[in-house]
């Protein structure tokens, strides 16, 4: 039974969700906060994580965060591993439903008037989404702030490695004329955290 509440649970979201993983995190953070799946500190690290990892963070968050619930629901290798499943499958099986059914039925979708509409439409909301993702991760990482009700706690290791890494980027980019691959900022980023935290903490 709670398998089908962690399918369902990400089903609505796949289902709901325009705009891509990121447009995602403010209504999966919701979830699973208003489930007590886990706390904001531990969803800020699985965002961390699932950016971190090869494919699409979406699908990522969701195995991850099914993964951990899977286990309490059912101890061991089998419990993470039907939660990752439920969770994952539950996240992707609505755009997959859809985007079969639009192909398969309707030809030239993009073209009527009130689709363009209703694209208009969704384009701000996904922006607002991305947005503040942006803010509510700089405010919980850097100024430690969860909440309204929360006093600023600068982390300033937090501060120290987004300001090495902006310059690394900044600098390459006006001096070099090169851009930096995110895949190598977050190289260099965790080898800072472990210095910063590990060896500094």
């Amino acid at each position: 039974m709670e398998f089908l509440e962690l399918f369902f649970t990400f089903f609505k979201l796949g289902l709901f969700t325009f705009g891509g993983g990121y447009a995602m995190i403010p209504l999966l953070t919701e979830e699973v906060l208003a489930h007590g799946w886990m706390t904001q500190a531990e969803i800020l690290n699985f965002i961390a994580v699932a950016e971190s990892t090869p494919g699409p963070i979406a699908v990522n968050m969701a195995t991850f965060i099914g993964a951990t619930r899977g286990e309490v629901i059912l101890s061991g290798f089998v419990g993470k591993f039907l939660g990752s499943f439920v969770a994952t499958l539950g996240v992707v099986l609505p755009s997959f439903i859809i985007i079969l059914v639009i192909a398969s039925l309707i030809q030239g979708l993009l073209q009527f008037g009130g689709v363009k509409a209703f694209l208009k439409g969704v384009r701000p909301v996904v922006i607002g989404l991305i947005i503040s993702v942006g803010i509510q991760l700089v405010l919980s990482v850097l100024v430690g702030i969860e909440n309204i009700y929360q006093t600023i706690n600068f982390d300033f290791r937090a501060l120290a490695i987004f300001g090495i890494i902006s310059l690394v980027y900044i600098a390459f980019k006006k001096l070099k004329k090169i851009t930096l691959s995110p895949i190598l900022l977050i190289g260099v980023s965790a080898v800072l955290g472990i210095l910063f935290y590990g060896y500094f903490g």
